[in-house]
C-alpha cells in the first residue's frame, strides 16, 4: 500500500491540464466521485512536479481508497497515474485476494469507517489503519464468483438508476417549460416590477443570530430551511428580544421566503404554522399585496427567468452571489393576469413535482438495495452460486 503525496512547491509550472500527454495524471478525491474506475483527471503532473516529492505512480487496476474527505470512497485506476495525500494505493497479491472482490470488501465497510471517524473525532484514516482492516477472505475460486455476481447485479441496478436520473432531467425541464410558458411575454399576462406587487419593501432578516434553547426562543429560519420546512422537523432559535429588533421580517403566514444568497431560486410560502418565527440575513421576506399573488411569485422565482436575472444582478460579488432588495423589487415579471392561473400553475407543477419525489426515492431505495446486495455477498449471507 502507497499513500499519495503533493508537490512540495507552488509553481504552477508543475500543474497540467489532464489530457497534457507530456504529464503523468493526478488523482484527486474529485475524480473518484462515485466512480468504479478513474481513467480521466482534472490536472497532470510535470516530471519535475512527480520527482518533487517522489509521488508515487501506479498500473492500471490499483485499488485506490480514500482515506480521508470522502473516507470509504474505492475506485480502480484505469490508466498510469499519480495521486494525493487523501488516497492509498493498493495492489492485492493476486494469489490470495482478488482485487475486485476487495473493491466491493471495502465498499462494504465505507458506512462502518465513517462511524469510526466521526466518533473518534479523526479527520482522517492512514495507511496502518486501513491495512489493520479485518474480512473475511473466501478461497479465490468463491472470490471470482462474488465479484462476478456483483458486477452484473451492480451494473443493472447502476443502470436503472442512470436512467431514473435522466427521467429527473426531462421532469425538471419539463417544470422549467412550465413556468416559462406561464411568464411569457404575452396576451394573457401583464408586464409590472416585483416591487409594485408587494405591500412593503423586501426585507431580509437577522444579520448575526444569537441561538437559544428551542423552548426558550423564537423558531429562526434560514436557507437550508427553506426547502424542507415542516411542523415535525424542528428548526434552531433566538432570543424573543433580538427576534423584536427585525420585527419587519416577523412571519405572519402567507409570505414568500426567498434565498438570496448563495444559490438562487430558493422560495416557499410561509405556513401558517410559521408564524411567530424570522428569518436570517440569507432570508427575504416579501409580503404581496393581494396575497392571491404570492403564490404566483413563489413559482416565478423557481423560473430559468428569474434565476438569469438574479445571476446578472450579483456576478460581480466576489465571495459568493446575494441579491440585494433594491434589484430584486426592480425585476420586471411577466404576471398571469387569469384569476385561476395560480392554481391551474400550481396544479401542473405538482404533478410534476410528484413525479420528481417518486423518482428520487426509488433512485435512494436502489442505492440501499445495491449496499444491501453488496454485503450480503461478500460477507457469505447469500450463496452466489444459487443467484446465477
Amino acid at each position: 500500500m502507497v499513500a499519495g503525496a503533493t508537490p512540495s512547491t507552488e509553481d504552477d509550472s508543475f500543474w497540467l491540464e489532464g489530457d497534457d500527454p507530456s504529464g503523468t495524471p493526478f488523482v484527486a478525491i474529485a475524480d473518484m466521485s462515485r466512480r468504479e474506475c478513474v481513467s480521466v483527471t482534472a490536472k497532470s503532473l510535470s516530471l519535475d512536479g512527480l520527482k518533487s516529492r517522489s509521488m508515487p505512480v501506479g498500473q492500471p487496476g490499483t485499488l485506490l481508497f480514500a482515506m480521508y474527505a470522502s473516507v470509504g470512497e474505492v475506485a480502480f485506476l484505469g490508466i498510469s497515474a499519480t495521486w494525493n495525500q487523501a488516497l492509498l494505493g493498493i495492489t492485492p497479491d493476486p494469489d490470495k485476494v482478488d482485487s475486485r472482490f476487495l473493491r466491493y470488501v471495502l465498499l462494504d465497510m465505507r458506512g462502518d469507517l465513517l462511524r469510526n471517524v466521526r466518533s473518534n473525532t479523526q479527520a482522517n484514516l492512514n495507511a496502518r489503519q486501513v491495512g489493520d482492516i479485518w474480512f473475511q477472505r473466501p478461497p479465490l475460486h468463491e472470490q471470482f464468483a462474488i465479484a462476478d455476481f456483483l458486477d452484473r447485479e451492480t451494473t443493472r441496478i447502476d443502470t436503472l438508476i442512470e436512467e431514473q436520473q435522466r427521467l429527473i432531467e426531462v421532469l425538471r425541464e419539463r417544470r422549467d417549460a412550465v413556468l416559462s410558458a406561464a411568464f411569457d411575454t404575452g396576451p394573457s399576462t401583464e408586464a409590472t416590477k416585483v416591487g409594485r406587487l408587494l405591500a412593503a419593501r423586501p426585507s431580509y432578516g437577522v444579520l448575526v443570530p444569537r441561538y437559544v434553547d428551542e423552548a426558550e426562543g423564537v423558531p429562526f429560519v434560514r436557507v437550508g430551511d427553506l426547502l424542507n420546512l415542516s411542523p415535525e422537523r424542528p428548526l434552531l432559535a433566538i432570543p424573543p428580544e433580538q427576534s423584536d429588533e427585525y420585527s419587519r421580517t416577523k412571519i405572519v403566514g402567507g409570505e414568500v421566503l426567498l434565498g438570496v444568497v448563495g444559490k438562487m431560486g430558493q422560495a416557499v410560502l410561509a405556513p401558517q404554522w410559521l408564524a411567530g418565527a424570522n428569518v436570517a440575513r440569507a432570508v427575504a421576506v416579501l409580503r404581496c399585496k393581494d396575497p392571491a399573488v404570492a403564490p404566483l411569485l413563489c413559482a416565478w422565482f423557481g423560473s430559468n427567468n428569474f434565476r438569469c436575472k438574479a445571476e446578472l444582478a450579483t456576478s460581480g460579488d466576489s465571495i459568493q452571489p446575494t441579491l440585494g432588495m433594491k434589484d430584486l423589487a426592480r425585476f420586471d415579471i411577466n404576471l398571469p393576469s387569469d384569476p385561476n392561473a395560480a392554481a391551474g400553475l400550481a396544479g401542473r407543477l405538482a404533478k410534476i413535482d410528484t413525479l420528481i419525489e417518486e423518482t428520487e426515492r426509488f433512485i435512494e431505495f436502489a442505492r440501499e438495495r445495491r449496499v444491501a446486495l453488496i454485503t450480503a455477498a461478500v460477507t457469505g449471507q447469500i450463496d452466489v452460486r444459487e443467484m446465477a
